[in-house]
This record gives C-alpha cells, structure tokens and sequence, in this order.
C-alpha cells in the first residue's frame, strides 16, 4: 500500500461496521455489527463508504438464491456483507493504482458477478480500479449510488454490452439493437433498471411507453416516456400493438405475455429471464428473446458520469434508511412498488 494514508488511522481496532448475514433468510437476518476492515491488493483502492444502494441481487443472495435451480445456488460463506454499489471517497490505494488517489470521489459496482464478493454495506470497501469512477460532480453521493447496477443494466441491455461475459442462461450473446425510430416498451418503467430504461431508449431517438402503476404516472412522464400505460387498470399487452422492443424489468415465466405485442423482427429483454420457457413461440413469430448478466465496468460508469452530471439522466430516490436500518430497507423493497432506488446513507 502506497504510504499516502494508512487504514490504522481511520480504525486503530482494525473494524469497522457492516452489515452482514450468518445465515440465509429474510431480512430478519441482517445483522449491523462490526466487521474486520478489508485489506486492499494490487489494483486496488479502499474506499469509505458514504452511501451504498439495494439492489435485487442483494434480496437474492439474503436469501440464498432461493429461485435458482438448487445446483446454481451459492454455498454460504458466512459471514456475509451483502451490497454491490457504492459511492464514497478514496482513503488508500494500492502501490500500482496510478489513475485514482486519495480523496476522490468515486463510485462502483463492485466485483459484480462474484457471489458475495462485492461488500458493499459497510464503512469501508476495497474495490478493484476497473469497476472505479469518479463520481459525477453535479449531484450528491445519494443520487450517485442509485445508478451503478441499474443504470450499467439498463445500458448494457440497450447500448452496448461491454463486457463478454456469457449469458448461463441462453446460447447466444446478447446484442443491442438500434432504438432511433424505434418504438420501446418499458415494463415496471418506475423501478431501479426501469426509470433508467425509458431515458436510456429516448436518448437514443426511441419512442417510450412506459408501464408502471398509475401512481407513478407523472415521473415516468417526466423521465421521458411519450405514452405511459396504468397496469393496475389496463393490461399492456391486450391494447398495445407493432412494438419494436420490450424492455421486462420484473422478466421471469411471465415474460412470454409480451410476445404478442412485438412485430415480426422485434426484440424482448427480460431482465430476469429465469423461468421464460415461451423461446419455440417466439422464434415462430419472429422475436428475439435475449438477456444478459450485467457486470461491473469503471470505464462505462466513466462514460456515464456525463450523462449524470448534466442531468440527461436523472436518478429516482424512492427512500433512504441508515445503515443500521438496512433491515428495515429490505422490508421495504419487500412491499415493492419502488419508485427509483433505495439507499443506505453510511457517513
């Protein structure tokens, strides 16, 4: 470690607080309790942790995976800090960082796809410089953690992958496809990846209709969406028609319902495709049916920070809880019906 800050100075004991889980369960489970400090290796920096967001991953992992296939599931390596993003400060940095130093702020996914790796609901984090950025300068650390996961997922779904990584769900890779002209239908437009979709789709030339609850209407309208659809008094799919893609942020064995409202050559990105089984339908109609995993990129966060800070992208605050009351956070992901992001605030 470079001799520019030293981890004793800011916890002599060598802890720190964190919530962690000993054991899968609801969220009853999650304990705030001290933790060890975390060491940081070559490309690393350590970073104290100002807000870190929820994100359906950490709900999943809580659980222990329960929706996946038992031979998918994540041994427990107890105990366990959930939480993939982070927004914070610098502190310390390893001898071969030369692009980071101490006292920038920052913001990451970390080391997402890595089950339980990331450690992200604690007052400190060591995080790899390749899921680093600098964080957009024109809005605060709240709003700056909201975007990591979603925003990267959202991205990566419509824009450009960025990474390689496969898919273990599907065959072939996931590729993007051109949203100028085009007509994009945002199922769950309100949520985390939601709110993001509909303005990623209309900054690139696509028309938006955004489904969500009618309590949402006015901020997916303000986020950008032309047409906005209320599915708790209207079935999307029974009135809409000749779509060019449908973005399913709940995703799952419901998905297939979207087919019919696709054109021949249309496209469907289920977020969470884990269930869909309607594929032998939809290559007879002539729609791909296509996913991705996302994963942790510094360089796209980079690139995104413009978008961020100049407000061609905004982040939705649905609630903020303190760390301590990360329990409470996820009961209230529990309820669902989010509007934007949940957010743990650390400092």
């Amino acid at each position: 470690m470079k001799n520019l800050t030293n981890v004793a100075e800011y916890n002599p004991n060598g802890f720190m607080k964190a919530v962690r889980i000993h054991e899968f369960g609801g969220p009853e489970v999650l304990s705030y309790e001290d933790a060890p400090m975390p060491e940081i290796k070559h490309g690393e920096v350590l970073v104290k942790v100002y807000t870190a967001a929820l994100n359906p991953p950490d709900w999943y992992l809580r659980d222990g995976y329960r929706s996946l296939p038992p031979e998918w599931r994540p041994e427990g390596n107890f105990p366990m800090i959930l939480g993939t993003d982070i927004s914070g400060v610098i502190v310390a940095i390893a001898e071969d960082v030369k692009d980071f130093k101490v006292g920038d702020e920052v913001y990451s996914m970390v080391r997402f796809f890595s089950v339980g790796e990331s450690k992200g609901y604690a007052e400190y984090v060591s995080v790899p410089v390749s899921d680093l950025a600098i964080k957009p300068a024109g809005i605060d650390h709240i709003h700056a953690v909201g975007a990591p996961m979603s925003l990267l997922t959202a991205w990566q779904f419509l824009v450009d992958v960025g990474h390689s990584y496969p898919n273990p769900l599907q065959a072939h890779p996931h590729i993007p496809v051109p949203l100028n002209g085009k007509t994009v239908l945002v199922n769950g437009a309100a949520g985390g990846v939601g709110h993001f979709a509909v303005q990623v789709a209309k900054l690139h030339g696509a028309r938006v209709i955004g489904v969500a609850s009618g309590k949402h209407e006015l901020i997916v309208r303000e986020l950008g969406a032309d047409e906005f659809i209320d599915y708790t008094q209207t079935v999307a799919e029974d009135v809409i028609r000749d779509i060019d893609v449908v973005v399913d942020t709940i995703g799952g064995p419901a998905s297939g319902r979207f087919l019919k409202t696709l054109k021949h050559g249309g496209a469907l990105f289920p977020v969470y495709p884990l269930g869909f089984a309607d594929y032998e339908k939809a290559e007879k109609l002539g729609i791909t049916v296509s996913a991705l995993q996302v994963r942790s990129s510094g360089a796209q966060l980079a690139h995104l920070s413009d978008f961020l800070n100049d407000g061609r992208i905004k982040v939705v605050i649905d609630s903020t809880f303190p760390l301590h009351a990360a329990r409470e956070a996820h009961e209230r992901a529990a309820k669902g019906h989010i509007q934007g992001k949940i957010v743990l605030t650390v400092a």
